[in-house]
């Protein structure tokens, strides 16, 4: 009876290890689909939020400004490789673009 519970137990082990979902690596681009708004790889959550605060989260994600045009500024992600050109209107974030890495 003994033997029997332990088979089962190993049995249900294995099958529950089989449901474990993998998300891939930690740090990483998601795979498939858009990647999560107000991430460190799309800023578009940032859109008609007020400048001044907005950029201290922005940073906070790990971009940095990289040129600015006007009211424009493209901002970089070293550690994705994701670029961000954003125009401020009115003191707040009137147009977030998420770009090409190379546009930066």
């Amino acid at each position: 009876m003994k033997l029997q519970a332990s088979l089962l137990a190993g049995i249900g082990v294995a099958l529950l290890a089989g449901c474990v979902e993998d998300t891939g690596p930690t740090g990483t681009a998601p795979a498939m689909g858009r990647p999560a708004v107000g991430s460190e790889y799309d800023l578009s959550a940032f859109e008609g939020a007020r400048a001044g605060q907005a950029e201290g989260g922005i940073n906070a994600l790990g971009y940095e400004a990289v040129r600015t045009q006007g009211l424009t500024t493209w901002y970089f992600n070293r550690s994705t490789g994701a670029c961000a050109r954003i125009t401020t209107s009115d003191g707040r974030y009137s147009e977030v673009t998420m770009l090409p890495a190379e546009d930066c």
